[in-house]
């Protein structure tokens, strides 16, 4: 997630006169998700953020002595993409700005404000989880779950890129 969507926020959204912008940002995080979700996903069940872990969890799909686990790879691997993208973007003597953060008032791209940004990260959080039970229930169509959550993603990012650059994460920034 970290490489793939924090990435493209960073190198190429808006990379003169060619630059993929919100479009191409929000679409480079379904994409990550998709393309792990289809390659890893057996292995790992393609849980790539905290929260998904926790949200499933509680929907009883997730053992909790796996939480820690998964949770701290999670943040490991978090911290290794951001590493690489620091070295990537820093590689042409160019100033990185705020790295793609997250976050509200002055941090958000719309100016929006605690509440708002709140608001919006909490039920895009809410509306991303449901979709990832629905999708991987025993009872949903079988090999289109990564479609699905990938595309719920992009849509995600679509809608609060505006509001808070997007985490996903409520906690993250508040």
């Amino acid at each position: 997630m970290v490489l793939g969507g924090c990435g493209s926020a960073v190198l190429a959204a808006a990379f003169p006169e060619v630059g993929i912008g919100l479009l191409g940002v929000s679409l480079a995080f379904g994409l990550t998700v998709l393309t792990i979700a289809y390659s890893l996903g057996h292995i790992s069940g393609a849980h790539l953020n905290p929260a998904v872990s926790i949200g499933l969890l509680v929907g009883g799909r997730f053992s909790v002595k796996e939480l820690l686990p998964y949770i701290l790879a999670q943040v490991l691997g978090a911290i290794a993409a951001a590493g690489v993208l620091f070295i990537i973007a820093t590689g042409n003597g160019s100033e990185i700005g705020n790295f793609a953060a997250n976050g509200y008032g002055e941090h958000s791209p719309g100016l929006y404000n605690l509440t708002s940004a709140f608001v919006t990260e909490v039920v895009m959080t809410f509306i991303f989880l449901i979709i990832i039970l629905g999708a991987t229930d025993e009872r949903a169509p079988k090999g289109f779950a990564g479609l699905a959550i990938g595309l719920a993603l992009t849509l995600i990012h679509l809608i609060s890129i505006p509001v808070t650059n997007t985490s996903v994460k409520p906690g993250k920034k508040y």
